[in-house]
Protein backbone atom coordinates (compact mmCIF):
# COMPACT_ATOMS: atom_id res chain seq x y z
CA UNK A 1 0.00 0.00 0.00
CA UNK A 2 2.64 2.53 -0.88
CA UNK A 3 3.72 4.38 2.25
CA UNK A 4 1.09 2.86 4.56
CA UNK A 5 2.75 -0.54 5.19
CA UNK A 6 6.01 1.17 6.08
CA UNK A 7 4.36 3.18 8.87
CA UNK A 8 1.96 0.48 10.07
CA UNK A 9 3.83 -2.76 9.30
CA UNK A 10 1.92 -5.05 11.69
CA UNK A 11 -1.58 -4.05 10.63
CA UNK A 12 -3.40 -5.22 7.53
CA UNK A 13 -6.81 -4.91 5.93
CA UNK A 14 -9.58 -3.41 8.02
CA UNK A 15 -7.41 -2.89 11.10
CA UNK A 16 -4.95 -0.84 9.07
CA UNK A 17 -7.74 1.54 8.02
CA UNK A 18 -8.92 1.76 11.63
CA UNK A 19 -5.35 2.61 12.65
CA UNK A 20 -5.24 5.51 10.18
CA UNK A 21 -8.65 6.67 11.37
CA UNK A 22 -7.60 6.59 15.04
CA UNK A 23 -4.29 8.29 14.25
CA UNK A 24 -6.02 11.11 12.35
CA UNK A 25 -8.55 11.43 15.16
CA UNK A 26 -6.05 11.65 18.03
CA UNK A 27 -3.57 13.93 16.27
CA UNK A 28 -6.31 16.33 15.18
CA UNK A 29 -7.85 16.43 18.66
CA UNK A 30 -4.51 17.16 20.33
CA UNK A 31 -3.60 19.85 17.80
CA UNK A 32 -7.07 21.40 18.07
CA UNK A 33 -6.90 21.61 21.86
CA UNK A 34 -3.41 23.11 21.65
CA UNK A 35 -4.59 25.77 19.20
CA UNK A 36 -7.76 26.62 21.14
CA UNK A 37 -5.78 26.96 24.38
CA UNK A 38 -3.29 29.22 22.59
CA UNK A 39 -6.14 31.39 21.25
CA UNK A 40 -7.72 31.63 24.70
CA UNK A 41 -4.46 32.71 26.35
CA UNK A 42 -3.40 35.00 23.49
CA UNK A 43 -0.24 33.06 22.69
CA UNK A 44 1.11 32.55 19.21
CA UNK A 45 -0.31 33.64 15.86
CA UNK A 46 -3.60 31.77 16.24
CA UNK A 47 -6.91 33.64 16.06
CA UNK A 48 -10.59 32.73 15.83
CA UNK A 49 -11.77 32.28 12.26
CA UNK A 50 -14.44 34.80 11.30
CA UNK A 51 -16.44 35.24 8.09
CA UNK A 52 -18.47 38.43 7.82
CA UNK A 53 -18.18 38.95 11.55
CA UNK A 54 -19.46 35.45 12.32
CA UNK A 55 -17.22 33.14 14.37
CA UNK A 56 -16.76 29.94 12.37
CA UNK A 57 -16.34 27.10 14.85
CA UNK A 58 -13.98 24.29 13.94
CA UNK A 59 -16.84 21.80 14.03
CA UNK A 60 -17.88 23.33 10.69
CA UNK A 61 -14.64 22.16 9.10
CA UNK A 62 -15.16 18.78 10.73
CA UNK A 63 -18.65 18.42 9.29
CA UNK A 64 -17.40 19.23 5.80
CA UNK A 65 -14.57 16.71 6.20
CA UNK A 66 -17.02 14.01 7.30
CA UNK A 67 -19.34 14.76 4.41
CA UNK A 68 -16.51 14.85 1.87
CA UNK A 69 -14.74 11.68 2.99
CA UNK A 70 -18.01 9.78 3.43
CA UNK A 71 -19.14 10.75 -0.06
CA UNK A 72 -15.78 9.81 -1.58
CA UNK A 73 -15.81 6.42 0.17
CA UNK A 74 -19.31 5.50 -0.99
CA UNK A 75 -18.93 6.91 -4.48
CA UNK A 76 -15.46 5.61 -5.38
CA UNK A 77 -14.65 2.79 -2.91
CA UNK A 78 -10.90 3.50 -3.10
CA UNK A 79 -8.26 1.10 -1.88
CA UNK A 80 -4.57 1.25 -1.14
CA UNK A 81 -3.11 4.62 -0.28
CA UNK A 82 -6.31 6.52 -0.99
CA UNK A 83 -8.29 4.38 1.44
CA UNK A 84 -5.77 5.12 4.20
CA UNK A 85 -5.88 8.82 3.39
CA UNK A 86 -9.69 8.90 3.51
CA UNK A 87 -9.66 7.06 6.84
CA UNK A 88 -7.22 9.57 8.34
CA UNK A 89 -9.25 12.51 7.02
CA UNK A 90 -12.47 10.99 8.35
CA UNK A 91 -10.83 10.64 11.76
CA UNK A 92 -9.73 14.27 11.60
CA UNK A 93 -13.25 15.38 10.74
CA UNK A 94 -14.70 13.34 13.58
CA UNK A 95 -12.25 14.90 16.04
CA UNK A 96 -13.08 18.45 14.94
CA UNK A 97 -16.79 17.75 15.22
CA UNK A 98 -16.74 15.91 18.55
CA UNK A 99 -14.40 18.48 20.08
CA UNK A 100 -17.39 20.81 19.99
CA UNK A 101 -19.94 18.17 20.97
CA UNK A 102 -21.11 20.38 23.86
CA UNK A 103 -21.89 23.20 21.42
CA UNK A 104 -24.28 21.17 19.29
CA UNK A 105 -25.69 19.48 22.40
CA UNK A 106 -26.53 22.74 24.20
CA UNK A 107 -26.91 24.89 21.06
CA UNK A 108 -24.66 27.57 22.55
CA UNK A 109 -20.94 28.19 22.89
CA UNK A 110 -20.02 26.44 26.15
CA UNK A 111 -16.55 25.34 25.04
CA UNK A 112 -14.77 26.73 28.11
CA UNK A 113 -17.60 26.24 30.61
CA UNK A 114 -18.25 23.25 32.84
CA UNK A 115 -20.80 21.97 30.30
CA UNK A 116 -17.99 21.99 27.75
CA UNK A 117 -16.38 19.04 29.50
CA UNK A 118 -18.89 16.83 27.70
CA UNK A 119 -16.94 17.50 24.50
CA UNK A 120 -13.85 15.90 26.01
CA UNK A 121 -16.01 13.07 27.35
CA UNK A 122 -17.31 12.43 23.82
CA UNK A 123 -13.82 12.52 22.29
CA UNK A 124 -12.35 10.15 24.87
CA UNK A 125 -15.27 7.73 24.49
CA UNK A 126 -14.75 7.76 20.73
CA UNK A 127 -11.06 7.05 21.34
CA UNK A 128 -12.05 4.06 23.51
CA UNK A 129 -14.17 2.70 20.65
CA UNK A 130 -11.37 3.27 18.16
CA UNK A 131 -8.89 1.53 20.43
CA UNK A 132 -11.18 -1.47 20.83
CA UNK A 133 -11.56 -1.77 17.06
CA UNK A 134 -7.82 -1.35 16.61
CA UNK A 135 -6.97 -4.30 18.84
CA UNK A 136 -9.45 -6.42 16.93
CA UNK A 137 -12.43 -6.41 19.29
CA UNK A 138 -15.52 -6.50 17.09
CA UNK A 139 -18.79 -7.92 18.44
CA UNK A 140 -20.37 -7.92 14.98
CA UNK A 141 -17.70 -10.00 13.26
CA UNK A 142 -19.32 -13.27 12.23
CA UNK A 143 -16.20 -14.75 10.67
CA UNK A 144 -15.22 -16.63 13.82
CA UNK A 145 -18.69 -17.18 15.23
CA UNK A 146 -20.49 -20.51 15.47
CA UNK A 147 -23.42 -19.31 13.46
CA UNK A 148 -25.65 -16.32 12.89
CA UNK A 149 -28.12 -17.36 15.59
CA UNK A 150 -25.45 -17.67 18.27
CA UNK A 151 -23.90 -14.39 17.16
CA UNK A 152 -27.23 -12.55 17.26
CA UNK A 153 -28.07 -13.91 20.73
CA UNK A 154 -24.62 -13.06 22.08
CA UNK A 155 -24.67 -9.54 20.67
CA UNK A 156 -28.21 -8.90 21.96
CA UNK A 157 -27.39 -10.12 25.47
CA UNK A 158 -24.18 -8.12 25.60
CA UNK A 159 -25.92 -4.98 24.36
CA UNK A 160 -28.46 -5.37 27.16
CA UNK A 161 -25.63 -5.49 29.70
CA UNK A 162 -24.00 -2.45 28.06
CA UNK A 163 -27.25 -0.46 28.12
CA UNK A 164 -27.77 -1.25 31.82
CA UNK A 165 -24.21 -0.17 32.58
CA UNK A 166 -24.70 3.12 30.73
CA UNK A 167 -28.03 3.74 32.49
CA UNK A 168 -26.21 3.21 35.79
CA UNK A 169 -23.87 6.07 34.89
CA UNK A 170 -20.95 3.83 33.99
CA UNK A 171 -20.70 5.00 30.40
CA UNK A 172 -17.03 4.21 29.78
CA UNK A 173 -17.40 0.63 30.98
CA UNK A 174 -20.67 0.30 29.07
CA UNK A 175 -19.11 1.44 25.80
CA UNK A 176 -16.04 -0.74 26.28
CA UNK A 177 -18.35 -3.60 27.21
CA UNK A 178 -19.97 -3.51 23.77
CA UNK A 179 -16.69 -4.94 22.49
CA UNK A 180 -15.66 -7.01 25.54
CA UNK A 181 -18.71 -8.82 26.98
CA UNK A 182 -17.24 -9.47 30.43
CA UNK A 183 -16.75 -5.74 31.04
CA UNK A 184 -20.40 -4.99 30.26
CA UNK A 185 -21.65 -7.79 32.50
CA UNK A 186 -19.54 -6.68 35.46
CA UNK A 187 -20.50 -3.03 35.02
CA UNK A 188 -24.19 -3.95 34.78
CA UNK A 189 -24.27 -5.54 38.23
CA UNK A 190 -22.31 -2.80 39.97
CA UNK A 191 -23.84 0.00 42.03
CA UNK A 192 -25.44 2.82 40.04
CA UNK A 193 -24.32 6.42 40.43
CA UNK A 194 -26.79 8.67 42.32
CA UNK A 195 -27.45 10.99 39.37
CA UNK A 196 -27.87 8.18 36.83
CA UNK A 197 -31.21 7.33 35.19
CA UNK A 198 -31.10 3.87 36.82
CA UNK A 199 -30.75 5.35 40.32
CA UNK A 200 -33.54 7.86 39.74
CA UNK A 201 -35.86 5.09 38.61
CA UNK A 202 -35.01 2.20 40.92
CA UNK A 203 -33.27 3.62 44.02
CA UNK A 204 -36.01 4.95 46.28
CA UNK A 205 -34.82 7.77 48.59
CA UNK A 206 -35.08 5.76 51.80
CA UNK A 207 -34.00 2.40 50.39
CA UNK A 208 -30.58 0.83 51.13
CA UNK A 209 -29.53 1.06 47.47
CA UNK A 210 -29.87 4.83 47.43
CA UNK A 211 -27.92 5.21 50.66
CA UNK A 212 -25.11 2.95 49.45
CA UNK A 213 -24.94 4.85 46.17
CA UNK A 214 -24.61 8.20 47.95
CA UNK A 215 -21.90 6.83 50.22
CA UNK A 216 -20.02 5.31 47.28
CA UNK A 217 -20.28 8.48 45.17
CA UNK A 218 -20.44 11.49 47.53
CA UNK A 219 -20.80 15.05 46.14
CA UNK A 220 -17.45 16.41 44.97
CA UNK A 221 -15.92 12.98 44.48
CA UNK A 222 -13.42 12.96 41.63
CA UNK A 223 -12.07 9.94 39.81
CA UNK A 224 -9.40 9.06 37.28
CA UNK A 225 -11.70 9.96 34.39
CA UNK A 226 -12.20 13.48 35.79
CA UNK A 227 -8.44 13.92 36.07
CA UNK A 228 -8.02 12.74 32.48
CA UNK A 229 -10.63 15.24 31.26
CA UNK A 230 -8.85 17.97 33.25
CA UNK A 231 -5.83 17.58 30.97
CA UNK A 232 -7.84 19.00 28.06
CA UNK A 233 -10.66 21.07 29.57
CA UNK A 234 -10.29 24.33 31.48
CA UNK A 235 -13.13 24.75 33.97
CA UNK A 236 -13.89 27.68 36.29
CA UNK A 237 -13.88 26.97 40.06
CA UNK A 238 -17.04 25.35 41.33
CA UNK A 239 -19.09 27.36 43.82
CA UNK A 240 -21.65 24.66 44.63
CA UNK A 241 -21.20 21.00 45.66
CA UNK A 242 -19.88 18.92 42.81
CA UNK A 243 -22.03 16.37 41.04
CA UNK A 244 -20.22 13.12 40.14
CA UNK A 245 -19.34 12.86 36.47
CA UNK A 246 -21.94 10.42 35.02
CA UNK A 247 -19.61 9.47 32.15
CA UNK A 248 -16.79 7.94 34.19
CA UNK A 249 -16.61 4.17 34.44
Amino acid sequence: MGWAPELLPSLTGRRELVAWLVLGFLVTFLVTRFVTHAIRTGRGPFRDARVGGVHVHHEVYGIFLLLGTGTAEFAYRPDGTWAGLLAALFGAGAALTLDEFALWLHLEDVYWSREGRSSVDAVLLAAVVGGMLLIGANPFDADRSRGEGVLALTVLLNLCFAVVAILKGRVVLGVAGVFVPLIAAVAAVRLARPASPWARRWYRPRRPGAARSRRRFPPGRRNRWDRLVDLFAAVPPRTTPAVPNPVAG
